[in-house]
């Protein structure tokens, strides 16, 4: 059952601000925004986002999140883990349906939610504040598309290496199963089957991981976050 907590200073604790959408806001606008935001902390394990909750932003203050979705046989797929100044949910706002997406805590977490529906009366009560996250999105979208660029440029073997730190996180043990097919991590990462298995092969020579087909010991954490994290 989910604990609520009210009363937030909003000197102390402003979620809102974490969030880049709302990055170009001034403090009084900030203001405006959080009155509308609702704090709450979850136990462990809770769901905070599914296809089937109300539409709404959820910004980490404290704890973690893994988000994942399901595949056609039903499994859960770890897409990333979500940390304190970390959020999700971010295209609800806008009006695009969440599909295949889930949220659940990982430890006792206390989470941040605008929904929908307050999120579009604030613009409606503030038509300068639409202005200004207008300005925002354009240029969070050009940043994105220049993530995407670099992304492409980044070494694989980083991008697997934290794949893995991540699924540590997830099931707090430094034996782990990648809870996908090989050929659909080699998506979600941007590379190609061949190219997973070279570099799970070297990351094994380096000393970093032993692995036995989708089970993945990781022998050295501290040694793998200080190389690739």
């Amino acid at each position: 059952m989910s604990k609520y907590k009210h009363h937030f200073s909003h000197d102390e604790h402003h979620c809102v601000q974490l969030v880049p959408l709302f990055g170009l806001l001034s403090e009084s606008e900030l203001v405006q925004v959080e009155q509308v935001v609702n704090h709450k902390i979850f136990e462990k394990g809770e769901t905070v986002i599914s296809p089937f909750a109300v539409p709404q932003l959820a910004i980490v203050a404290h704890g973690s999140l893994k988000i994942y979705q399901l595949s056609s046989a039903g499994k859960e797929q770890l897409l990333r883990v979500i940390e304190p100044g970390g959020y999700a949910g971010e295209d609800a706002l806008f009006g695009v349906m969440n599909d295949n997406l889930y949220g659940e805590t990982l430890e006792e977490t206390q989470i941040c939610f605008l929904r929908q529906q307050d999120f579009k009366n604030l613009l409606l009560k503030y038509p300068e504040l639409s202005l200004k996250l207008l300005e925002t999105t354009v240029r969070r979208a050009a940043e994105m598309q220049y993530q995407a660029q670099f992304l492409m440029m980044e070494d694989v073997e980083s991008r697997i290496a934290n794949y893995l730190l991540q699924l540590v996180k997830v099931v707090d043990s430094n034996s782990v199963m990648i809870p996908m097919k090989m050929k659909d991590l080699a998506t979600f990462i941007g590379t190609t089957p061949e190219t997973i298995s070279r570099k799970f092969k070297i990351l094994e020579e380096k000393g970093f991981i032993e692995r036995r087909g989708k089970i993945i010991k990781i022998l050295d954490i501290d040694s793998l976050e200080d190389d690739y994290a």
